[in-house]
């Protein structure tokens, strides 16, 4: 399956951020903010794939200022409060010249469902639900904030990631 990745033309790297990037669990202080884990194996891939000329995007249903927060470190853009992330990703795609069957696109939950079926590589983390892992064309070895897009990006690009 590994070449089979490589062998695309990928165009879009488009990731989810709760339960991709994060293990799903949020810390909520007392005065209301919130807080999130991540994984700094991410951002190495994230910056690996981005030297290597992949365009990504991060896709949120949340409009949260830690999705904003990581983006802007590891340079790439977001699209935060999404309703309905198949509509918004097909226009993003189409705003930006990009085949959606060239798009790689990372989901865990029920509310990727949509979009992973209008994307020609639909990718999940091995805890996703068991609905998204049965359309999944592939999932990783590892959780969601384990490092998920560390690990596509060393399938993507063997041996740059040492």
């Amino acid at each position: 399956m590994h070449e089979s990745i490589r062998l695309l033309q990928l165009q879009l790297l488009v990731y989810d951020f709760d339960g991709v990037m994060t293990d799903n669990r949020v810390l909520v202080m007392q005065d209301g903010t919130e807080a999130v884990f991540v994984n700094r194996a991410d951002g190495w891939g994230v910056a690996q794939l981005r030297k290597a000329g992949f365009k990504q995007l991060i896709l949120s249903t949340e409009t949260n200022v830690v999705v904003s927060a990581r983006a802007k470190k590891l340079q790439i853009e977001a699209i935060q409060g999404s309703q309905d992330k198949a509509v918004d990703l097909a226009l993003y795609c189409r705003n930006n010249s990009i085949d959606l069957k060239n798009t790689l696109y990372v989901g865990n939950d029920l509310n990727d469902l949509d979009v992973m079926c209008l994307v020609g590589l639909p990718v999940a983390p091995a805890d996703g639900h068991p609905d998204i892992l049965k359309i999944a064309k592939f999932i990783t070895k590892l959780n969601g904030g384990a490092g998920v897009i560390r690990e596509i990006s060393e399938i993507l690009l063997p041996g740059s990631n040492r």
